[in-house]
């Protein structure tokens, strides 16, 4: 029989597990302790279980890890971790320190299937999706790995891959991450970010998970995003706005718009005023990108004039902007720099 892997179990698997072992219920809750919330990678560290529990846990459960390959650090403070998976594919994940704040960007699928032209994640599509315990064991792994240091603040969930096309994995990993027994990471500190599947946007807005949501804008016209990000053309700017004025905000949140700017492609003065129209009543940021360029790139990043001047003109219409400031380009750890390395050359 084939173990069951502990970390790819909720709360309620993890009880239903412990009942079907013969154990009480409430050995799953400890279990979910030991596992998401002490981080341990081995039954026999869970002390407040019997030795013959012990014995049948290890009989019939494993708990899964990842392995880390490689870190990389950049010349701001910004770390690139490579993980292998079980199957010998890898992802990445990137720790960017803040002085108030150390955030954690994680991977929700090996490559991506929504060929972005300006992302480098997509170049090879998609391989497939992550596992809810590969989704979690990014988490759990660099925050072992900070030790006694400071811990984890938040989460953003924009790494390889399109959440949205992942869904319950994804939804499953939020559960765990933010549950008080385990990692206890509020849902305020987490986001997570959609190129614009429609369908995962209303269903992410029914369910309880309360977590910010951040869409990938990057055009003003229909015929700008369909060039750029082929998903358009099934979900159209009407259609993924509309989903945006329905998604229900709690007191005190806003919806981010993430914009990467292309030089010559969407960063003109006529742009910033369409997106000024686009998002009109909505209760949001909006979040610039000047575009981090990789190799073999045909786009450019903007000059720092233009980038202003966008900016300026969103300012100028009562709208929220910042120009995020592009953590970890020296080692491709910045937006739209991740890829799986199974297939490339590792640096020295």
């Amino acid at each position: 029989m084939k173990k069951r892997d502990l970390r790819n179990l909720g709360l309620a698997e993890l009880e239903e597990f412990a009942l079907e072992l013969g154990l009480q219920r409430y050995r799953g809750r400890q279990l979910f302790h030991w596992v998401y919330g002490k981080c341990v990678d081995s039954l026999e560290m869970m002390t407040d279980l019997s030795k013959e529990s012990r014995e049948l846990l290890s009989e019939n459960a494993c708990i899964s890890s990842l392995l880390e390959i490689r870190t990389q650090v950049s010349s701001d403070g910004t770390k690139k971790i490579l993980f292998k998976l079980e199957d010998s594919h890898t992802v990445e994940s990137v720790l960017i320190p803040d002085e108030d704040r150390l955030t954690l960007c994680i991977s929700t699928q090996v490559g991506c299937g929504m060929g972005c032209t300006f992302c480098l994640t997509g170049k090879d599509g998609l391989v497939r999706n992550m596992k809810s315990s590969e989704i979690v064991n990014q988490v759990l792994l660099v925050q072992k790995g900070l030790q006694a240091r400071r811990g984890i603040t938040n989460i953003v969930i924009m790494g390889m891959g399109e959440p949205l096309s992942n869904y319950n994995n994804v939804t499953k990993a939020i559960e765990i991450l933010k549950h008080p027994l385990g990692p206890a990471i509020g849902a305020r500190r987490i986001t997570l970010s959609t190129a614009g599947l429609v369908p995962g946007i209303k269903k992410l807005g029914e369910c309880s998970l309360n977590i910010n949501l951040a869409i990938s804008l990057n055009a003003s016209t229909d015929e700008q995003r369909n060039l750029i990000m082929p998903i358009n053309e099934k979900y159209p700017l009407k259609n993924l706005l509309d989903a945006c004025r329905k998604f229900p905000l709690r007191k005190g949140r806003m919806l981010s718009f993430e914009y990467v700017l292309l030089e010559g492609v969407n960063d003109s003065p006529d742009d910033a005023r369409r997106v000024s129209k686009l998002l009109k009543g909505l209760h949001c940021k909006i979040n610039l990108i000047p575009f981090n360029e990789f190799p073999g790139s045909t786009y450019k990043r903007p000059s720092d004039g233009a980038v202003f001047k966008f900016q300026e003109i969103l300012t100028d219409h009562n709208y929220s902007v910042f120009i995020r400031k592009s953590r970890g380009r020296d080692i491709l750890a910045a937006c739209g720099q991740l890829r799986e390395k199974i297939n490339l050359p590792f640096e020295q």
